[in-house]
């Protein structure tokens, strides 16, 4: 019986891992989306993670729940249940060219984090992950949940090391209460919506056909919920660390830094993960995009993967902080949407087809 109990709980694990790597992106991992979105609102940011958090844990939850309801393989499936089916076929084209958007911004992230920390060119980080990707992607969704099985811990672990030296310190009690001058609360408040939305608009091209493939509702159910709820403790612990930091918006890569002047013998180690965190992010977007471009055409895996990569490799060279600062919140901003009706929908029963 107890082999019987734990049995949902090591599936629910993978679940709540590939959840968490398909969110814990460039700009999550390096810290740079975590400044955009809350930091940079100080005090306030906090409140408006803890929001954030409670989405990230019920509709993320919900989101894989009704791609099982409907039988979906794809996010054209689910979004033909959100939106009907006029509206969908736009919404699903408009959800592909974000995914490629977020995948140019993610093979840039990798580009800076070599430029930036390695004092490499951007061009050899760019080129590692381009081969490292044809790699993984042929093996398919084994690839994708062994790939964050094993990042997502080594993420948490250093978080909670650079949380634990950031609350240590004295410095951290008189930045957590700092509030910008002329700050507009319109907009913190704002984020706390678009910020899930934008996140979970793209997470479910990997989400979807992964709950369809496990078709298991308390596996899933259980893996949602902690998916979720370990992204607002990494949102959590990232922005207690990025408050310690002057002048964070000035950086590409402020968790790096942060744990340079902290943690240096750690430095290396954590550069290397906060690049493996990017490489899942970029693989499991590559991943659900292949997918629904699967439903379009009968050309084979491989070619696809090769035409998505050469796509993304030729404007992945553009700055990143650029790419990120105004792609993230516009997408945010188209994603409400979508938001807006998996939340209205999200517990009512599909009409049978």
């Amino acid at each position: 019986m107890r082999g019987i109990a734990v049995k949902p709980w090591n599936k629910a694990f993978q679940v709540a891992a590939v959840y968490v790597g398909t969110i814990v992106g460039t700009g999550f991992a390096t810290g740079k989306e975590i400044v955009e979105f809350f930091t940079q609102f100080g005090f306030m940011g906090f409140f408006t993670i803890l929001i954030s958090g409670y989405f990230f844990i019920s509709l993320g939850t919900s989101l894989m729940i009704k791609a099982i309801d409907l039988q979906a393989h794809s996010y054209e499936e689910l979004n033909r249940y959100l939106f009907g089916n006029r509206l969908s076929k736009g919404v699903n084209f408009l959800m592909m060219a974000m995914l490629l958007g977020f995948c140019i911004v993610m093979l840039s992230g990798a580009g800076a984090v070599f430029e930036e920390q390695l004092k490499q060119p951007k061009i050899a980080g760019v080129l590692l992950t381009v081969f490292l990707l044809f790699g993984v992607l042929l093996m398919g969704s084994k690839g994708l949940l062994a790939v964050n099985s094993f990042m997502v811990p080594l993420m948490i672990l250093f978080n909670l090391l650079l949380l634990i030296h950031t609350v240590s310190g004295e410095e951290i009690t008189n930045r957590f209460f700092f509030m910008p001058e002329k700050l507009s609360y319109w907009k913190p408040i704002l984020y706390a919506f678009i910020y899930p939305a934008m996140n979970l608009a793209m997470a479910q091209a990997v989400l979807v056909p992964l709950a369809s493939e496990i078709k298991d509702k308390v596996v899933i159910r259980l893996g949602g919920m902690l998916g979720g709820l370990i992204l607002t403790l990494l949102l959590l612990s990232s922005h207690l660390t990025l408050i310690t930091l002057p002048e964070v918006a000035g950086y590409a890569i402020p968790m790096a830094v942060v744990m340079k002047g902290m943690l240096l013998p750690l430095f290396w180690i954590y550069v290397i993960v906060i690049y493996g965190e990017i490489f899942t992010s970029i693989l499991g977007n590559m991943y659900g995009l292949e997918k629904q471009l699967k439903t379009y055409t009968r050309i084979k895996s491989p070619f696809i993967f090769t035409g998505i990569i050469l796509f993304v490799l030729c404007f992945s060279f553009l700055d990143y902080s650029m790419l990120l600062r105004v792609l993230y919140p516009l997408f945010g901003y188209i994603s409400f949407v979508f938001f807006v009706l998996l939340w209205v929908k999200a517990n009512k029963q599909p009409v049978e087809r």
